[in-house]
């Protein structure tokens, strides 16, 4: 699906990080496997190239099991699809089967990884949003992965449209450009082990920084409050 999306070649980078003494990175032991992939959110193409980069397990919205192709692979690899909206019994014991899904990874092989988008949506590139703590209460280390869509004419980053003029203006480029940097597993130390939300925010600031993206303190309450001053704002240009 990539290649017919245009994606014809990817370019990863495995970054080797300045801060490899400060205890995240421990150069001296075997490398632990992480539990947990945690990646920034720019496209629904970051999902396809994830599920053939690394065959992950992730979280998702119920909707996503009904899509062509990506519904039938996510339910192959154990995907857990939630309602977003629900604030149900069911909804709180998502964290609880995150962690686990987790923990399992990080401790054994055979278990496919949990890919987590923290920022619970898309952005268009540039920022980097408050991250949710799902993927850091299992206390595991995890594998940082920043995703660069660079582009001339159209923005591969699905944050303002819908998805069906999306595809179709994507589609309409020959040739679309994904960068994947790949950083060095993230350990937490005993502090960020307990406490998720200093693990969370000391991610998020390795990733702004290595990415070179701006931190934003804006989330999906003000995305949808954009997306709805946009939509009045087109209505109104079309009705004069």
């Amino acid at each position: 699906m990539l290649f017919v999306f245009g994606f014809y070649w990817i370019r990863e980078y495995d970054s080797r990080l300045p801060n490899a003494e400060d205890g995240h990175v421990d150069q001296s032991k075997e490398i632990e496997r992480p539990g947990a992939i945690v990646s920034n959110h720019v496209s629904y193409v970051d999902i396809l190239y994830h599920m053939s980069a690394s065959f992950p397990s992730f979280v998702a919205k119920r909707s996503v099991a009904r899509l062509p192709l990506v519904g039938l692979i996510s339910k192959c690899l154990g995907c857990i699809f939630v309602q977003r909206e629900s604030k149900t019994p069911d909804f709180k014991g998502v964290s609880g089967a995150v962690s686990e899904r987790i923990h399992r990874a990080h401790q054994q092989k055979n278990a496919p990884m949990m890919l987590l988008f923290p920022e619970g949506t898309t952005t268009n590139g540039d920022y980097l949003l408050p991250f949710k703590t799902g993927a850091f209460l299992a206390k595991a280390p995890v594998q940082p992965v920043i995703l660069r869509y660079p582009y001339k004419r159209f923005n591969a980053a699905w944050d303002s449209m819908s998805g069906a003029r999306h595809v179709f203006l994507l589609l309409c480029q020959f040739v679309n450009y994904l960068e994947v940097v790949r950083l060095p597993v993230y350990y937490p130390s005993e502090q960020e082990k307990d406490d998720p939300k200093l693990y969370a925010n000391n991610v998020r600031k390795l990733m702004a920084v290595e990415g070179n993206l701006i931190l934003s303190d804006l989330g999906l309450a003000e995305k949808r409050v954009y997306h709805a001053a946009l939509n009045g704002l087109l209505c109104q240009s079309y009705f004069g």
